[in-house]
């Protein structure tokens, strides 16, 4: 069981490298002056990594308690 606990330790943290990313992504582009059409294609990008970053580290977070609860 030590080794779900782990996966899922690794997993929050990948999820949670993933959220880092998308925060510094969305500063960079803020400081750039771009058109309204490239800000929202860009944006979309980070949506996306966003909301796939929280579904890595709720997985990982419930493979933690799982692991505890089975330990």
């Amino acid at each position: 069981m030590d080794m779900i606990v782990w996966a899922g330790a690794v997993l929050s943290l990948a999820g949670v490298a993933g959220l880092v990313w998308c925060i510094l992504y969305v500063m960079r582009l803020r400081r750039k002056a771009l058109d309204d059409a490239t800000m929202r294609s860009r944006m979309q990008k980070a949506v996306l990594v966003n909301f796939a970053a929280l579904a890595v580290s709720t997985l990982g977070l419930m493979m933690v308690v799982i692991g505890i609860f089975l330990s």
